[in-house]
Formats: structure tokens, sequence, C-alpha cells
């Protein structure tokens, strides 16, 4: 070939055969589904009001109407994952501005909610266990008391979680607890692959951080909140022993039904790692003595629960939102150099926008009145119920209201209802209130319930649709453990169930 037959050669185009864009037909009509259903409420006719037992009407207006069609949409296209969970949620904002639901500074502006930033920050904590090494020893530690049986390493994961939750915010657990999960899951001999026991371990830590939370005001906002307005409702106030003295039964009780749970549908592969012992002595005592940087972790994340916890109980400290006292953390870990820039890369952002969605349809409902248009009809329908089935079918509402939008929302749009018409029936308050804040703290259906199930499912071992339908059984296996307390445990205990109307 001549010289200028070579140029030629090389200079001729280079084609390359188009990669076919990926098809998958499921998430496409999943997909139509959901923005079909949105688009057929947006154009139905307005519908009708909602009464409260003494006749006063709720007007949904068109806002309200197209809130409710949106919030069925980006449910449908959550638990079907039609297109990633955090792009779902951006659809949320979008939807809100295209249609004039909500004004787009407002639908946006939610992105950035302090309990968004609460959420980022308690990664920013989990992602400084992991960078220091304390991930590692405290997940070491954890498996020379649980063993070799994957049963009894799961029952551990359990009770450290919701123990911990009795002194810290569940988000904030579950955050430090992630990596410590991924750390023991490294040992199962699987690699990153989904196995049972790994789903195991991450839905049933999303789980227990749900459990355990409920049982005293440290664990989550929903029972300070809650306490509020029983209070502004009824005169009275809830102690802070009150709470656990009521909730612990019900909190220890799914933690242990939740173990069963899991050792039954989602039964661990192996029964046992052997050698597990003899590996994680080894990883011991190759991490040698605790370093500066693993102090310093631990003495700013106990600083900040303690700021957290003296919160309830320091007038003066009231005011102080608890986003910024978890957010010092993250600029402390910063300053002093446990973290650098590199890390904000790792940061999983698909987690934090899932969050961000959540509060934006959650503010879109309550501020259209479609949030408190469903709690009245739903709530209606309870108003000439047997007691029983009045007080069921509120923690029934605030459960599927609290796997949807925040939970201290669900209580603030539902207790203020359900108290009213309480009056009617003759039923007491206290078992109104603390009913409704046992479902409010156990979203096990929907990630976006609660911040533990999003960051659970950062692991990659379970989908969204698996989340949801391990999370149905699991909603009435709590549904009928909430009967029995309510009627047996709770009346021994002292707490008033009937009053004279």
């Amino acid at each position: 070939m001549t010289e200028p037959d070579k140029m030629a050669a090389t200079t001729q185009p280079v084609h390359y055969a188009a990669e076919p864009l990926p098809f998958d037909a499921k998430k496409f009509a999943f997909l139509v589904l959901g923005l079909a259903v949105f688009l057929g409420i947006y154009y139905m006719p307005a519908w009708p009001d909602a009464l409260d037992p003494a006749g006063k009407a709720f007007v949904l207006s068109p806002q309200g109407k197209a809130a409710i069609g949106l919030f069925l949409m980006a449910g449908i296209w959550w638990i079907f994952e039609v297109i990633p969970i955090g792009i779902t949620s951006i659809a949320i904002g979008v939807f809100q501005a295209l249609f004039a639901i909500r004004p787009a500074k407002e639908a946006f502006h939610d992105f950035m909610d302090p309990s968004v930033m609460f959420i980022f920050g308690s990664i920013v904590i989990g992602l400084a266990f992991t960078k220091s090494g304390l991930t590692k020893r405290i997940a070491y530690k954890m498996l020379a008391v649980a063993g070799e049986k994957t049963s009894m390493i799961l029952l551990g994961s359990l009770v450290v979680t919701a123990g911990l939750t009795h002194l810290m915010a569940h988000t904030a657990v579950a955050a430090t607890m992630f990596p410590i999960l991924l750390a023991i899951y490294s040992l199962y001999g699987e690699g990153e692959r989904p196995t049972n026991f790994g789903k195991g371990l991450f839905i049933g830590m999303a789980y227990a951080a749900g459990a355990g939370s409920i049982i005293t005001f440290l664990g989550a906002a929903r029972g300070p909140a809650a306490a509020g307005m029983y209070k502004e409702f009824t005169g009275n106030d809830i102690s802070f022993f009150d709470l656990p003295l009521y909730m612990a039964v019900i909190g220890w009780a799914m933690v242990l039904l939740i173990w069963v749970y899991l050792m039954v549908f989602l039964k661990p592969e192996k029964e046992r790692i052997p050698g597990l012992k003899e590996k994680v002595k080894n990883l011991s005592s190759l991490l040698g003595p605790m370093t500066r940087k693993e102090k310093i972790v631990i003495a700013i994340v106990l600083g900040v629960v303690v700021v957290m916890s003296l919160k309830s109980v320091i007038p003066a400290l009231d005011s102080v939102d608890r986003a910024a006292i978890i957010l010092l953390s993250t600029l402390l870990f910063f300053i002093v150099g446990v973290l650098t820039v590199k890390e904000l890369e790792e940061i999983p952002w698909n987690i934090v926008l899932l969050f961000s969605g959540a509060m934006s349809i959650g503010f879109c409902l309550w501020q259209t009145g479609a949030a408190e248009w469903m709690a009245v009809q739903w709530l209606g329908l309870l108003h000439d119920a047997p007691w029983f089935v009045f007080v069921m079918g509120i923690a029934a509402f605030v459960l599927i209201m609290t796997n949807f939008i925040m939970n201290v929302a669900a209580i603030a749009i539902s207790l203020p209802v359900s108290l009213v018409i309480a009056k009617y029936l003759g039923v007491a308050p206290e078992v109104v209130m603390y009913a409704s804040l046992v479902t409010a703290g156990m979203p096990f259906v929907l990630l976006i319930g609660a911040a533990p199930n999003a960051i659970a499912y950062d692991s990659k071992q379970f989908t969204p649709g698996e989340f949801f339908r391990h999370g149905i059984p699991m909603s009435i296996i709590l549904l009928i453990v909430l009967g029995v307390v309510v009627v047996t445990f709770w009346p021994m205990l002292g707490m008033p169930i009937l009053v004279e109307p």
C-alpha cells in the first residue's frame, strides 16, 4: 500500500455499531401507570367535601386533588423503581411546578429542609466511623459476642440497633450501624452479592431502628411533637418516663418478632460462618490500639448525642434545631481532618434525594389541604365505630400515612381530628395518642417512610419491591401486637381506655 493510500485509510471515518438502549417493558408499564394515575386524578372533576363529626366541611382544592395524584404516582414509581429513586424525587418537585400544584420556590425549597440536612449529617457520621476505622473495631467486638451462628449475629444486630435508639435519633443510629453491618457482611463470604443473610441484616436494621425509636423521646422527633399536641388538647403532660412505661413492651416485642420473621422468610443460607471467631480475633489484633482519629470521632459523636439529649430537659437548648447540632459534627470532622473533600463523593446522594422528595410531597399534601381532607374522610368513617375499631382504625391510618409522609406530619394531621372524635365515643385520649405513636414509628412498607429504610437500601441487598413485600406482613403483625397490648398490657399498667363521653 502506497503512503497516500495508508494516509487515506487512516483518515477514513470509523463506524461503531450503535448500542441499543436498554428497555425494560415491566418498568415502562409502571412508569406509564403512575403517570396515568396522576393525569387521571388531575383532570377529574372536583371531589366531594369531607365532613367531620361536628359537621364541618373540608373542601379539597384542585391543587389538593393534584397533590393526591402526585402522591400516588410517586408511590408507584418508588415501589417498582421505574427510574432511580432519587430521580423520582426530582420528578415530585418538577410536577408540582409544571402543573401549578405549588410554586417552584416552595416545591424545591423542601429539598433542603432541616430534616433532610439531619439525614445528611447522620450519613456523614457513618462515613466518619468508617474512615477512622471505628466501624471495623465495633463490628469485630459485636461478632466476638454473637459468635459464629448467623441467627445470633442477626439477633445481636437488631438488639444493638434498637438499644441505641433509646439514646439517639434513629436516623443517626442507622447511619452508624450501616457501615458496621457492611463490615460484618463482608465476612459472610459472598462478596457484595445479595443474599438472604444480607437482606435480613439490612431490612432488620431498618425495622429495629423504628421499633426501638418509639420507646423514648430521644429516638425521634415524633414523640415530643405528639406530646406537645396532646398537652395542647388535654392540658396533660407526658413525662419522660411515661413513654417507656407503655412503649417498651411493644418496641421490644416487635424486635423479637422481626427476628423471628426474618429467620423464617429470609433464613440465612449458612447456619454458621465456620472459623469466624478465630478470624475476628486475628482481624481485631491487626487493628492495634485505638487511634487518635477514632478517639476524635467518638468524642464528637458523644458530644452531639449529649447535646441532643439535653434538648428535652434544658429549655435554653429547645430553640436550637437538631439539624444544626448534627451538622456541627460534619464541620468538625472536616476541620480536624477526619474527613476530606474526597469523602463527599462517597455520600449516597440517591438516598439524600429520596428524602428530599419525601419532604416535598409531604409538605405538598399538608399545604394544599389534601392530607387533612384524607384524614377527615378516613376518621369520619369511624365516628360510630366501637372503641377498639376506632383506636385500631386511627393506628392503621397513621401507619399508612407515615409510609408516605413524615411521621410527625402523619401524627399532626390525624391526632387533632381523632382526639375530637374520641370524646364522642368515650375513648380516653391517652390510648389514641400512644396507639398513633406506635404505628407512626414503624413504616415498614416504603423506603421513604423513614430514613433508616433508605439508608438500609444503600446496601444494595434488596429492591424497593422486596422491602414492600416484606413490609406488608410486618405491618399486619404490628397491628396485631398493638391490638393485644391495647386490651391487655396497657390497662394492666394503669392506662385509661374508656372515659365518660
